[in-house]
């Protein structure tokens, strides 16, 4: 059995290696109480949250998607009425509209109807381009040029256009993007754009449904902003 002076001896020694410990503790800014206890290799929180600054040429780049926002991208459009477009002048005198001749839907708050005859050059009688376009459309623009499109089918009936309608064709839309189609109806042809607000449908009489498909896109430019 140890003596009483060996077990004080001991004491005193454990005292001491206790006391260095936690001088060593104190000065070690690693082991201060609340530091992280992450072991070597794993990122804090601020490293794994932060991304490094971009630098270099990268850093004045745009995201690609930037490039792709806009009115061709999906924004709204309007459509107003201009006197000219693509060449051809807004009817006057007896081509001038004095009622609806195409039943354009249910018109909202906020939607705007635009209804024109245009001439061709030199044109100062005869069966006029008819166009017809709303803005601001509640429901899929698709549906609404559906409905456009009867409505004309009914108006070129009843005014020159003989035969019955054939199956619409997918046109380029031009820069203001949606979509494009145009079909015959004899030797007439009738056009139709959507896009992500507005629809709109036009009766362009002796005409190919390829060449009035690149007409009207050329008019899209004036009539639509």
């Amino acid at each position: 059995m140890p003596s009483i002076g060996t077990r004080t001896a001991r004491s005193i020694l454990a005292a001491g290696t206790l006391a260095a410990a936690l001088t060593l503790t104190a000065c070690d800014p690693e082991a201060a109480p609340g530091a992280d206890a992450a072991p070597a290799g794993t990122p804090t929180a601020a490293a794994a949250t932060t991304p490094a600054a971009p630098s270099g040429p990268a850093a004045a780049t745009p995201p690609a998607t930037a490039k792709q926002t806009g009115k061709a991208g999906g924004g709204k459009h309007t459509v107003i009425s201009v006197q000219h477009a693509a060449g051809l002048t807004k009817s006057s005198g007896d081509g001038t509209i004095t009622d609806v001749p195409v039943d354009p839907g249910e018109m909202r708050d906020g939607m705007h109807l635009v209804l024109e005859n245009y001439d061709r050059a030199g044109q100062t009688s005869g069966r006029r381009i008819l166009f017809v376009g709303v803005d601001n459309v509640p429901e899929d623009t698709s549906k609404r040029r559906e409905h456009l499109w009867r409505g004309l089918i009914d108006y070129a009936a009843g005014n020159g256009s003989t035969g019955t309608p054939g199956t619409g064709t997918a046109y380029a839309p031009g820069p203001l993007g949606g979509s494009l189609e145009c079909l015959p109806y004899g030797a007439d042809a009738l056009c139709g754009w959507a896009d992500s607000s507005t629809a709109a449908v036009a009766l362009f009489p002796q005409s190919s449904p390829a060449a009035a498909a690149k007409l009207f896109a050329s008019m899209r430019a004036d009539l639509e902003q």
